[in-house]
């Protein structure tokens, strides 16, 4: 018996293409679970085979817990009584007892050749994965070999990969047969066994179209900085040149536009738009914009953001149709970009200087015309009043010496009487928010330091929002917010 047994390892073995350790691994794992089965009660065995022999024994397994923590006594030892078995036992080992002559029984030996199949089946579908995956591809081709709840199988030589339906491309109509090409996204690794996770949506899947379909690309003479998808309908690529003699959009092209119509055919009729990067975001905003013309930029560095003005005619051109244009333009370049007609960005320039203006007026104690010579030269907040270099502000013809010096004076003041009054405003919502059952002080301070300063401000938060806002553990934000709507129960039960 013992023979047969190390003979059927090294077969499954070598049948499997999986270690044999991994069987030695699941044969014992069977054992334990047919042996089980010979207790009436909840009991944990371990089965244990000599790799050289093939002889098998059985072990009946206690683990130590904490005296208060004991729930399933025949699975467990609480810490005194393991003590008094093993003088070195921890928490968390094992006690072990050996089961000599156990036998597993005809129906035990079934169910042990059931698992060892299963988990054959299991480390064989892991090893196929792991090969596949140490090639590095990308793109799987393969045929449907199955429809589950809308979500196709893609069997691919020996691998078997699932295509959600949410990663169809929109209106495709995949059936069982189809040959179908898809993007490797990602690996879920269920109890099941490891799952290889396909997209046709995914932009990635894109860029892997074009280096199939572009030499180019894979030689490094050309390089595919992002790319942005509205799956099905229309997409952005975003080339650079690597080599100057190479034009990278008419190389994507290709002759007659082949390389592109090959891209848009696999991608059930996707436009693909070609556009060339440039190291300026403002130029390569442009760029993505095309065929609409821009009139002038204005870049928020902080917000990251831009403000594209364009002309009434082009205005609805660089939108696209709902918003299409812009919204792919925005997220291949990973700039936030607002569009606006030249009425409109004079209208909010106008806005914006006044706004500033009045800020002058009221904290600097200065009348309208020193405040406009500041808008003017560009000003547009205290801090830069203040901390600007001296030399910078005394080019201004309009200001001598003293009046550059004073005014730096009162910007200053300014932004230290703003300090305290806000640090008075936090320490004011600090103590209110520590009312709340189970706050500490560090919370609180940042949670006011996020504009959060009373009790019912905490308790109109839903849990995701605080977590974005504070980047607070989930848990505990959720612990605080019930805790600041605990008087709300309280006044339902009066």
């Amino acid at each position: 018996m013992s023979r047969e047994i190390l003979l059927l390892v090294d077969a499954l073995a070598r049948e499997k293409n999986v270690d044999k350790e991994i069987v030695f691994g699941a044969l014992e794992l069977a054992l334990a679970s047919a042996a089980k089965k010979r207790f009436n009660e909840d009991v944990e065995v371990r089965a244990s085979v000599d790799r050289g022999t093939g002889d098998f024994s059985f072990f009946r397994r206690w683990q130590v817990v904490n005296d208060q923590e004991i729930e399933v006594p025949s699975r467990q030892y609480k810490l005194h009584e393991a003590l008094e078995i093993k003088p070195q036992a921890q928490v968390g080992e094992y006690i072990e007892e050996p089961l000599p002559g156990l036998e597993v029984g005809r129906i035990g030996a079934q169910t042990a050749k059931q698992v060892i199949l299963q988990k054959i089946r299991d480390a064989e579908r892991e090893q196929i994965l792991n090969d596949f995956l140490q090639r590095k591809e990308h793109l799987v081709t393969g045929v449907i070999k199955r429809m589950e709840r809308g979500n196709a199988i893609i069997e691919s030589g020996r691998l078997e990969a699932l295509l959600p339906r949410d990663q169809m491309i929109p209106k495709e109509n995949l059936r069982i047969g189809d040959r179908v090409r898809a993007y490797v996204w990602k690996v879920d690794r269920t109890s099941r066994g490891p799952q290889l996770i396909l997209s046709r949506i995914a932009p990635e899947f894109l860029i892997k179209l074009f280096e199939l379909e572009v030499p180019e690309l894979e030689d490094g003479m050309l390089e595919i900085k992002s790319a942005a998808r509205d799956p099905g309908s229309r997409a952005k690529i975003a080339v650079k040149s690597n080599d100057p003699r190479i034009d990278p959009i008419g190389t994507c092209v290709g002759m007659r536009g082949s390389r592109v119509q090959a891209v848009t055919s696999e991608l059930a009729g996707e436009r693909v738009d070609i556009i060339l990067w440039n190291a300026d975001p403002a130029q390569f905003v442009i760029n993505a914009l095309a065929p609409a013309e821009v009139s002038s930029i204005v870049v928020d560095e902080e917000k990251h953001s831009m403000d594209i003005v364009v002309d009434e005619e082009n205005l609805a051109q660089a939108i696209g149709r709902s918003g299409q244009n812009v919204r792919l333009a925005s997220e291949l370049t990973g700039w936030e970009l607002n569009l606006m007609t030249v009425e409109e960005s004079q209208k909010k320039t106008e806005e914006e200087s006044t706004r500033i203006r009045t800020v002058f007026m009221e904290k600097l104690d200065v009348d309208e015309e020193v405040a406009n010579i500041l808008v003017q030269e560009g000003f547009s907040t205290l801090e830069e009043v203040a901390y600007v270099p001296l030399n910078e502000m005394l080019e201004i013809e309009a200001f001598d010496e003293t009046t550059v010096n004073e005014l730096r004076s009162r910007a200053r003041n300014a932004l230290l009487t703003q300090a305290i009054v806000s640090e008075e405003k936090v320490e004011h919502d600090v103590e209110d928010l520590m009312k709340v059952e189970g706050m500490d002080s560090e919370t609180a301070r940042l949670l006011a330091s996020k504009g959060i300063g009373t009790q019912e401000e905490l308790a109109d938060f839903a849990t995701d929002d605080l977590v974005d806002l504070t980047a607070l553990d989930a848990e505990r934000a959720k612990q605080l917010i019930m805790a600041a709507r605990a008087p709300w129960f309280a006044e339902t039960n009066a």
